[in-house]
Protein backbone atom coordinates (compact mmCIF):
# COMPACT_ATOMS: atom_id res chain seq x y z
CA UNK A 1 0.00 0.00 0.00
CA UNK A 2 1.22 3.05 -0.83
CA UNK A 3 2.31 5.73 1.65
CA UNK A 4 -0.27 8.46 2.59
CA UNK A 5 0.18 12.21 1.96
CA UNK A 6 -1.21 15.14 3.87
CA UNK A 7 -1.25 18.65 1.96
CA UNK A 8 -2.17 21.19 4.33
CA UNK A 9 -2.25 24.84 3.59
CA UNK A 10 -2.09 27.41 6.83
CA UNK A 11 -3.67 30.70 6.29
CA UNK A 12 -3.52 31.91 9.59
CA UNK A 13 -0.55 32.97 11.77
CA UNK A 14 -0.39 35.50 14.83
CA UNK A 15 -3.88 36.97 13.19
CA UNK A 16 -5.27 33.64 14.06
CA UNK A 17 -2.83 31.89 16.53
CA UNK A 18 -4.90 28.93 17.81
CA UNK A 19 -5.43 28.01 13.44
CA UNK A 20 -2.01 28.48 13.34
CA UNK A 21 -0.32 26.12 15.82
CA UNK A 22 -3.33 23.37 14.85
CA UNK A 23 -2.25 23.45 10.99
CA UNK A 24 1.41 22.99 12.12
CA UNK A 25 0.87 20.78 15.47
CA UNK A 26 -1.21 18.86 12.64
CA UNK A 27 1.06 18.29 10.55
CA UNK A 28 3.86 17.06 12.78
CA UNK A 29 1.90 14.77 14.87
CA UNK A 30 1.12 13.26 10.61
CA UNK A 31 5.10 13.46 9.85
CA UNK A 32 5.52 11.63 13.09
CA UNK A 33 3.45 9.22 12.24
CA UNK A 34 4.83 8.21 9.28
CA UNK A 35 2.36 10.13 6.69
CA UNK A 36 4.19 12.22 3.61
CA UNK A 37 3.71 15.57 4.62
CA UNK A 38 3.75 18.71 2.83
CA UNK A 39 3.04 22.21 4.40
CA UNK A 40 2.06 25.20 2.68
CA UNK A 41 2.22 29.04 4.04
CA UNK A 42 0.05 31.22 2.66
CA UNK A 43 -1.74 34.87 3.80
CA UNK A 44 -0.44 35.49 7.29
CA UNK A 45 1.59 32.65 7.90
CA UNK A 46 3.78 33.48 5.19
CA UNK A 47 6.18 34.97 7.47
CA UNK A 48 7.27 32.27 8.94
CA UNK A 49 9.01 31.58 6.37
CA UNK A 50 11.54 33.72 7.44
CA UNK A 51 14.44 33.28 9.81
CA UNK A 52 13.29 34.50 13.46
CA UNK A 53 10.10 34.53 12.85
CA UNK A 54 8.53 31.30 14.07
CA UNK A 55 10.54 32.14 17.39
CA UNK A 56 8.17 35.22 17.47
CA UNK A 57 5.23 33.17 17.82
CA UNK A 58 3.82 32.63 21.01
CA UNK A 59 0.36 30.57 22.12
CA UNK A 60 -0.11 29.19 25.66
CA UNK A 61 -0.18 25.35 25.78
CA UNK A 62 0.91 24.88 22.14
CA UNK A 63 4.42 23.14 21.17
CA UNK A 64 7.02 25.81 20.29
CA UNK A 65 6.16 26.62 16.35
CA UNK A 66 9.79 26.77 15.56
CA UNK A 67 9.99 23.02 16.96
CA UNK A 68 6.79 22.09 14.58
CA UNK A 69 9.04 24.17 11.72
CA UNK A 70 12.36 22.80 12.63
CA UNK A 71 10.28 18.88 12.21
CA UNK A 72 8.62 19.66 9.16
CA UNK A 73 11.65 20.99 7.09
CA UNK A 74 13.91 18.02 8.46
CA UNK A 75 11.11 15.41 7.28
CA UNK A 76 8.47 17.14 4.70
CA UNK A 77 7.71 19.53 2.28
CA UNK A 78 7.43 23.36 3.53
CA UNK A 79 6.27 25.32 0.48
CA UNK A 80 5.61 29.56 0.25
CA UNK A 81 2.93 30.47 -1.96
CA UNK A 82 4.31 32.65 -4.81
CA UNK A 83 1.98 35.62 -4.52
CA UNK A 84 1.79 35.53 -0.61
CA UNK A 85 5.59 36.34 -0.67
CA UNK A 86 5.48 38.59 -3.90
CA UNK A 87 2.74 40.92 -1.59
CA UNK A 88 5.41 40.73 1.44
CA UNK A 89 8.78 41.44 -0.28
CA UNK A 90 9.71 38.05 0.38
CA UNK A 91 12.25 36.56 -1.84
CA UNK A 92 13.78 32.90 -2.37
CA UNK A 93 17.20 34.19 -0.85
CA UNK A 94 15.31 35.58 2.19
CA UNK A 95 13.22 32.25 3.18
CA UNK A 96 14.97 29.40 5.71
CA UNK A 97 17.01 26.57 3.93
CA UNK A 98 14.53 24.30 2.76
CA UNK A 99 11.45 26.45 2.01
CA UNK A 100 10.61 26.34 -1.78
CA UNK A 101 8.53 29.31 -3.33
CA UNK A 102 5.94 27.91 -5.40
CA UNK A 103 2.32 28.77 -6.85
CA UNK A 104 -1.08 27.20 -7.27
CA UNK A 105 -0.31 25.14 -9.99
CA UNK A 106 2.01 22.80 -7.51
CA UNK A 107 -0.48 22.86 -5.43
CA UNK A 108 -3.20 21.75 -7.29
CA UNK A 109 -0.51 18.84 -8.73
CA UNK A 110 -0.03 17.84 -4.76
CA UNK A 111 -3.64 17.80 -3.84
CA UNK A 112 -4.96 15.91 -6.86
CA UNK A 113 -3.53 12.44 -6.35
CA UNK A 114 -4.32 9.17 -5.14
CA UNK A 115 -4.51 8.92 -1.66
CA UNK A 116 -3.89 12.56 -0.80
CA UNK A 117 -6.05 14.13 1.95
CA UNK A 118 -5.83 18.42 2.03
CA UNK A 119 -6.69 20.47 4.70
CA UNK A 120 -6.75 24.05 4.46
CA UNK A 121 -6.71 25.80 8.23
Amino acid sequence: MPKSKLVIKVTAGADAPERCSQAFTVASVALASGVDVSLWLTGESSWFALPGKAAEFELPHAAPLPDLLDALLAGGTVTLCTQCAARRGITQEDVLDGIRIAGAQLFVSEIVGDGVQALVY
